[in-house]
C-alpha cells in the first residue's frame, strides 16, 4: 500500500493517490489529470475509482477528464447530486483498492455532501483518514459556503459539529489525517502550514476538537470572524457539480500565438482582458495599456480568482515566453476556461514594434521613508485587515486588495497616492488595477512594509481603521 500526497501550493490543495497491489484510487484530483495517469502507467496500476469529498468551492476538480480518460467511476458521498453520471455512495459503503479498503464517512457540514474517506490497510486496521474539506490540520471547514434557503449558517455548522463528534473524533488516535487543504486557502480561517498529522494530535491541539466543547461554543467559534468567500466560490460548485470543458478543449483554445496586431486586434474586438502575468519587477517598467497585473509566481490562481468575477470572461495573457500553457492551466484549475490567446514573443515583441505602451511609477522604501519624514503623505496599504491590524505606517488608510473594486471610490485621485503591500506583489496588482481604472497618481513602494520598516517608517497599531 502506498499514499501520495500531491500538494499544489498556490492553491494550498492536496489531492491524493492511493495504490495497492495493482490498482488505484485518487482523491479530488486537479484540473489536469495527465500526471494522475502517467503516474498510474509508470507504476503499473490500475486507476479503478475517482473519490471526491464534496463540490468544491475554490478549484474546478479533474473528475470527468479523469473519468472519461480511465474509465473510472466517480464517487461522491450521500446527498450529492450531479449532471452527469457518478455513484452516490451510502454512508459506511466499502471500495476495494487492491488489498486495502475505504469506507465512505458521510460528514456533512462544511457542504451537506461533505464526506470523509477512511482508509482500512490489508489487515483491516483503521490507518488514514481523507477528510476533505470536514477537517484540516488546525481548524475545520467553513459552513457559509453550501448554505441553502432552508439552512442558516449556524444549522450547518451544527451539522459539523456532529460530523466531527460521531464520525471522525470516534477513530483510533493513530489514524494520519490527510485533509483537502492547508495554511492558505479561504476554505477555512486557522489551517497548520502542516499537510498532514495524526488524529490524536488534533484532538490535542484542534481548537475545534475540544473533548468539553458544547454545541453552542463549537457553533459560535466556528462561525467567527469569517471573511467574505471570493465571489468565483459558487461557479467553481456549479462546475463542479454540472460539468465542464476538457482540459484538452481549453489548453488547444488558449495556447494559441497571437502576434502584437493580432492580439491588439483580438482585444478591441472581443473586450477580453489582458492578463499580464510577469513579475512585478517586470511589469512596472512597462506594459499594454489598461491591462492588468498578477503575476505567475505568486497565489495567482486564487488571485484570479477573487478580482475577475465573472468566470465566462474572455482573457488575453501576456507572459514569459515558455510558460503560456502553465498559465492557462492555472486559470483553468479556477474555471477560467476562456483564454483566446497568447502575446507571441512576449512583451519584448510589443515594445519592439514601438507599440504603445505605460508603466507603474515605482519608489524605493529608503526614498518613501525620506519624503514620509519630510511630511503627511497619502499611503494606502492594500494588505489583509488582519496584517494592518497588527502594524502598519503611521497614518495608512487599509483598502485591502480583494475588495479593491467595490472600495475604488475611496482610493483618491488628487495628489501622489503611495500604494504597498507586504512585499510588493499585491501592490502592483493594485497599481495595475488603479492605472486602468485613470488614476495617474499612483506610485508603488518597491518591497512593501518589509521594506519601509527596514528603511525606518513611522509605525502604528491603532492609528487607521480597517477597511472590511
Amino acid at each position: 500500500m502506498k499514499i501520495e500526497q500531491i500538494y499544489t501550493g498556490c492553491l494550498a490543495q492536496g489531492a491524493y493517490f492511493i495504490e495497492s497491489n495493482g490498482e488505484a484510487a485518487v482523491i479530488d484530483p486537479l484540473r489536469e489529470v495527465a500526471p494522475y495517469i502517467e503516474k498510474a502507467k509508470s507504476r503499473q496500476v490500475t486507476i479503478k475509482y475517482v473519490f471526491e469529498t464534496h463540490f468544491h468551492a475554490d478549484f474546478v476538480s479533474g473528475h470527468l477528464d479523469l473519468a472519461q480518460k480511465t474509465g473510472a467511476p466517480i464517487v461522491y458521498g450521500p446527498n450529492a447530486q450531479t449532471g452527469f453520471d457518478a455513484h452516490i455512495a451510502t454512508d459506511g459503503e466499502e471500495f476495494k483498492i487492491g488489498d486495502v479498503t475505504i469506507r465512505a464517512l458521510h460528514t456533512p457540514g462544511h457542504t451537506m455532501e461533505s464526506t470523509s474517506y477512511l482508509l482500512l490497510d490489508e489487515n483491516g486496521k483503521e490507518t488514514a483518514l481523507f477528510s476533505g474539506d470536514t477537517l484540516f490540520i488546525g481548524d475545520v471547514g467553513r459552513p457559509d459556503l453550501a448554505q441553502k434557503s432552508n439552512l442558516t449558517i449556524q444549522d450547518l455548522a451544527g451539522y459539523l459539529y456532529d460530523s466531527l463528534r460521531t464520525k471522525i473524533m470516534t477513530l483510533p488516535d493513530d489514524v494520519v489525517v490527510y485533509p483537502a487543504h492547508g495554511a492558505g486557502s479561504a476554505c477555512g480561517k486557522n489551517m497548520s502550514k502542516e499537510t498532514t498529522d495524526t488524529l490524536g494530535n488534533q484532538k490535542r491541539f484542534n481548537y475545534a476538537l475540544r473533548a468539553n466543547m458544547t454545541r453552542d461554543e463549537f457553533i459560535k467559534e466556528v462561525t467567527d470572524g469569517l471573511a467574505t468567500p471570493p465571489q468565483y466560490f459558487p461557479q467553481n460548485v456549479q462546475m463542479n457539480k454540472e460539468g465542464y470543458d476538457s482540459i484538452d478543449d481549453v489548453l488547444q483554445r488558449g495556447v494559441q500565438a497571437l502576434s502584437p496586431a493580432a492580439f491588439e486586434a483580438a482585444a478591441n474586438e472581443t473586450g477580453a482582458l489582458v492578463l499580464d502575468t510577469r513579475a512585478a519587477s517586470d511589469f512596472t517598467t512597462g506594459f499594454i495599456p489598461n491591462s492588468i497585473n498578477i503575476g505567475i509566481d505568486g497565489s495567482f490562481a486564487p488571485w484570479v480568482g477573487a478580482l475577475v468575477p465573472d468566470l465566462k470572461q474572455t482573457l488575453l495573457i501576456v507572459t514569459e515566453p515558455g510558460r503560456e500553457e502553465e498559465v492557462v492551466t492555472r486559470l483553468a484549475r479556477v474555471g477560467y476556461d476562456h483564454t483566446l490567446g497568447y502575446l507571441e514573443g512576449g512583451f519584448d515583441a510589443w515594445r519592439a514594434e514601438g507599440r504603445e505602451i505605460d508603466t507603474v511609477t515605482t519608489i524605493s522604501a529608503g526614498d518613501f521613508a525620506d519624503l514620509f519624514r519630510q511630511g503627511p503623505l497619502e499611503v494606502i496599504d492594500v494588505r489583509k485587515p488582519t496584517e494592518f491590524s497588527v502594524e502598519h505606517a503611521k497614518g495608512a488608510k487599509n483598502l485591502p486588495l480583494d475588495y479593491i473594486s467595490e472600495q475604488m471610490t475611496e482610493f483618491p485621485k488628487e495628489g501622489p497616492m503611495y500604494v504597498h503591500c507586504a512585499g510588493g506583489y499585491r501592490s502592483m496588482v493594485a497599481a495595475s488595477i488603479l492605472k486602468a481604472r485613470g488614476f495617474d497618481n499612483v506610485i508603488n513602494v518597491d518591497g512593501g512594509y518589509a521594506a519601509m520598516v527596514k528603511a525606518g517608517i513611522p509605525q502604528d497599531k491603532t492609528d487607521s481603521v480597517a477597511h472590511s
